[in-house]
């Protein structure tokens, strides 16, 4: 919503708006209902210290060309609102400790083997993108859905990662933008390089670890037909597409091989409907916190009004990442016990 649209939503001139923005003075409590309906937040939220401020250039966002300017706003906002229930989690929890290696410097191939090796993955494929993240102290939240259009991002704030994850997309797509993410956070941390050349080699991470050399051409089909990359695609939890295109960088494909398979991908849908598709990855973490609050007589009603924010707005930071029930006291079904995850 533009500042005009809300002035005039709320019965005032964009000028009364802007000065009560930059707080030259507190509106009435005549004015003070409709801006809060119309902004779809608690008024104590208004009267509250400002959230701590994200910096624009210190997030990883995929495509800023394209990218509308209310689009990015509203994805900054999300991050800073996920900034302060971390924060409110984190003095109430023992997390996972953070551990995401340093690679700045590396070929995106060898930084994809290095954090293999620092989290003692071998060539094994990953069982769970979001619960490995989690495991080694990211902090994992969902784009709230009005951000749909926006890609998976992530950022350092101070030495915490933090990865949003589009959960509306597919299971394949998420998995691959959470490898890419951490290639972000292992390979850029400072944000350099930054721009089109930081977006391949995130790329270039991402299927190099979700997919490893060794791993990718010891079970190739040895006919990569479209059906045989469909059946092979599951090894790895990757779409058929990225499987294809890492045949390729591998060298098991030539280009008019790789080429043919991508015009029949097209054809079938399958670069924008998955076939055979996986389902979607759930949080450890987050299902956690809140059995243990609600063993503890709190919900996330309890959580909301304590960061003056509304039960919705915690849900879009979740939502897609829990699975089971969180809603009420004794609702969904109690997991068992992480030894990293304490209520202190």
């Amino acid at each position: 919503m533009t500042k005009t649209a809300l002035a005039g939503h709320i019965g005032i001139t964009a000028k009364a708006l802007g000065d009560i923005e930059a707080g030259m003075y507190q509106p009435d409590e005549e004015r003070m209902g409709p801006l809060s309906r119309a902004l779809a937040f608690p008024t104590e939220f208004f009267f509250r210290e400002d959230p701590e401020h994200l910096p624009e250039e210190s997030v990883s966002f995929r495509s800023m060309a394209s990218m509308k300017a209310s689009q990015r706003e509203a994805a900054l906002a999300a991050g800073e609102l996920a900034l302060e229930f971390s924060q409110w989690v984190g003095k109430r929890f023992d997390l996972p400790a953070i551990d995401v290696p340093d690679m700045r410097g590396a070929t995106p191939e060898a930084a994809a083997a290095g954090v293999r090796a620092a989290w003692g993955l071998g060539e094994r494929p990953v069982k769970s993108m979001v619960q490995l993240l989690e495991a080694h102290g990211v902090r994992v939240f969902s784009l709230a859905e009005k951000n749909k259009e926006v890609d998976a991002f992530s950022f350092w704030r101070g030495s915490t990662p933090f990865c949003f994850l589009n959960t509306v997309k597919s299971a394949e797509h998420s998995r691959m933008d959470g490898a890419h993410e951490l290639g972000h956070l292992a390979l850029h941390r400072h944000g350099s390089p930054s721009g089109k050349e930081a977006e391949t080699e995130a790329n270039e991470f991402a299927a190099a670890f979700l997919m490893p050399r060794a791993q990718t051409l010891a079970t190739a089909p040895r006919g990569a037909t479209l059906q045989a990359c469909i059946q092979h695609k599951h090894i790895f939890g990757v779409s058929v597409a990225a499987y294809v295109r890492r045949l390729h960088t591998v060298g098991l494909l030539s280009e008019w091989h790789y080429r043919t398979l991508f015009i029949q991908l097209s054809k079938l849908g399958y670069r924008v409907a998955e076939p055979e598709p996986a389902p979607h990855e759930s949080s450890k973490v987050l299902p956690k916190v809140f059995d243990a609050l609600r063993s503890d007589g709190k919900d996330k009603s309890d959580v909301a009004r304590e960061l003056n924010i509304y039960v919705s707005d915690l849900d879009a930071l979740i939502f897609g990442l829990v699975m089971t029930s969180i809603e009420g006291e004794g609702a969904g079904r109690r997991s068992a016990p992480i030894g990293t995850l304490k209520l202190v």
